[in-house]
């Protein structure tokens, strides 16, 4: 029985994620066993504004769970942010019969959601970011591809270091936040990592673990830096070798990190966490933001879930650099 919500839109917003199709096809396919009617906005909350909007049934979202990327585009509007473009918003919504949103996004998708929530449109979102930087949940939609997406490509990286005797620096994607460097250097096995959360020294946390992995034997090194330290991968790649004299050279994967076809964590995370947002919509409930943690999916406020911090864990960043050498 649905005493809640009858027509939801679903959108996707900012850097697109694998498995943001996953959550759409769950969002439509729950939406529709439960006799409601699903419109897609296309190109976010810009599609929202422009009324780029379309009917979505059953057969709309077969074959796309394993696809990357997002079939409903995705885009960053600054007139959404503004009093009139929300007034615009909130008139789209009431012309194409719009009672309730899931946004499928990061932490600025979701203050977006707020803010309509706030003004009697209820939006659950669902947390898709490669960055796995909301802080209620434990994994976002996308972080695990793309972890492994980053695995396999320094996997490949290391073969021409070692061929060459060689130290690759390499950047990650992570925005402000080190999860992606951290967990993707542990499983690459790199000789140090660089992270935002962990202001870093050149002479403590490279050079000298790289002399300490040569005693060693090892001729061949990876240095994994997210994106949020602020460094030019090209000039410490020209310091590292100053200092050594190991040839260096930087490698930034830069995009190929976003694309690619989810995997089965980042699906079946998607389709448990589109599930769930139709049914909190279905009985009325908005202004929440789906969390995993654990083996659960959970809920909170949307102003509780934006203002909550998450930390990098210290215990799995001692351990990178124990086993490291």
């Amino acid at each position: 029985m649905n005493d809640g919500v009858k027509t939801i839109g679903v959108l996707t917003s900012g850097g697109d994620a694998p498995g943001m199709n996953a959550a759409v096809r769950a969002v439509v396919r729950t939406a529709i066993a439960y006799g409601c009617q699903v419109k897609g906005i296309q190109k976010g909350y810009s599609g929202l504004l422009e009324e780029e909007i379309i009917d979505l049934y059953a057969g709309s979202v077969s074959d796309i769970i394993n696809r990357g990327g997002t079939i409903l585009y995705s885009a960053r509007s600054v007139e959404f942010a503004t009093e009139e473009g929300m007034r615009k918003a909130i008139r789209t919504c009431q012309e194409h019969g719009i009672e309730g949103v899931v946004v499928i996004g990061g932490d600025g998708s979701f203050r977006g959601a707020r803010d309509l929530s706030e003004r009697g449109i209820p939006c659950v979102g669902l947390p898709g970011t490669i960055d796995n930087d909301i802080a209620c949940c434990d994994n976002t939609i996308g972080y695990d591809t793309c972890l492994n997406t980053i695995m396999e490509m320094v996997d490949r990286v290391r073969d021409t270091s070692e061929s060459h005797d060689r130290c690759t620096v390499v950047e990650v994607m992570g925005r402000k936040a080190g999860y992606l460097a951290l967990n993707a250097g542990i499983a690459c096995g790199a000789t140090s990592i660089l992270i935002p959360e962990i202001e870093y020294d050149i002479q403590e946390h490279i050079i000298e673990r790289m002399e300490k992995t040569q005693r060693t034997g090892k001729k061949h090194f990876i240095i994994i830096v997210a994106e949020g330290v602020g460094v030019d991968v090209q000039e410490l790649a020209k310091e590292i070798e100053a200092k050594t004299g190991v040839e260096s050279r930087a490698c930034i994967l830069g995009h190929i990190q976003r694309g690619g076809s989810p995997t089965a964590k980042d699906r079946v995370l998607a389709t448990r966490m589109g599930n769930y947002a139709v049914k909190l919509l279905m009985n009325n409930i908005g202004n929440r933001v789906v969390a995993a943690q654990k083996e659960d999916v959970v809920d909170y406020d949307i102003f509780e879930a934006l203002n909550m911090k998450k930390t990098i864990d210290m215990n799995l960043y001692d351990i990178a650099h124990e086993v490291s050498i």
